[in-house]
């Protein structure tokens, strides 16, 4: 409360700083780019001022105004898919055994998607004598591969829409991505009772046109598997997955970005959070030749 000059009170609504907080941002200036900024919220993480969630949501959200539909969209190859023009007992049992709640609904081919099932309306199959699939289709909402996710994000929570089809820029389907993909990398794998951890997945060859022999992994994979398939001698007794591997020999979390060599592999940490890695690219280092002595 102060006095106006003419003898009115009035609130004082700006905000007063301590001497501390004024002294401080005389000393340390403001970051000028994002890197700097995560630098600071790390060290307020390292010192408690901020949890662990906190900062990987923080992360999650640069994350995402970084990665475009391709980045994280469900390949086109392993897109669930209903095919309008086979009768509905033929494809029933995927809707079943997937248990997902929303299809992309073909005519015949993965390019005609021509619209969007939700599994909730098959249940006037049971309980309507003329059943057409066609008229239960809702629109399918189709976008470009480059659309950024932080974009596609707010297309979502405006138009109410869960689910998207992404083309190429020839028009052919490329993929599916859904609202919960965008999520998880916000605030990390959203897994319910139909999400299962595939094995065959957790190691992953990579393609590329240097002739290298890589391997996506996942930090979860147990090092008995990733020593079966690399044909490496990793030690399980004091960890026993990738993650905690890398961990320990960092001596800290891995960061999105670190390249390290761990008894001849290089491991590159392609996805990571505050609190664990989630994601390798690893490869086995050539061995150097030994001379031969006579």
């Amino acid at each position: 409360m102060q006095d106006h000059p003419g003898g009115v009170k009035y609130l004082d609504t700006k905000p007063h700083r301590s001497l501390f907080e004024r002294l401080t941002a005389l000393i340390s200036p403001e970051p000028e780019n994002r890197a700097e900024l995560l630098e600071i919220l790390h060290d307020a993480h390292e010192r408690n001022l901020i949890d662990a969630d906190a900062l990987s949501m923080i992360e999650g959200v640069f994350q995402v105004s970084d990665l475009s539909a391709r980045d994280i969209m469900v390949p086109r190859p392993q897109m669930d898919v209903i095919d309008i023009t086979k009768p509905i007992e033929e494809w029933m049992p995927l809707v079943l055994e997937t248990a997902h709640s929303r299809f992309p609904a073909i005519d015949g081919d993965r390019d005609k998607v021509i619209g969007t099932l939700l599994a909730k309306d098959l249940l006037r199959y049971y309980a309507e004598e003329s059943f057409d699939v066609r008229d239960m289709l809702r629109p399918a909402v189709f976008i470009p591969e480059s659309k950024q996710l932080n974009v596609l994000l707010r297309d979502f929570r405006s138009n109410r829409n869960h689910m998207a089809i992404v083309v190429d820029e020839y028009g052919g389907v490329a993929g599916l991505i859904t609202i919960e993909d965008v999520l998880e990398q916000i605030v990390g794998d959203i897994e319910d009772e139909y999400d299962f951890d595939e094995e065959e997945d957790n190691i992953l060859p990579v393609k590329d046109g240097m002739r290298r022999l890589r391997w996506r992994v996942k930090a979860l994979t147990e090092i008995e598997q990733l020593n079966e398939t690399l044909g490496t001698n990793f030690s399980d007794e004091d960890v026993d997955t990738i993650g905690g591997l890398v961990a320990n020999h960092l001596g800290r979390v891995p960061r999105k970005g670190d390249v390290f060599d761990i008894a001849g592999v290089r491991f590159e940490v392609l996805r990571a959070d505050a609190r664990q890695v989630h994601v390798l690219l690893v490869e086995k280092l050539p061995q150097p030749a030994q001379e031969e002595f006579s």
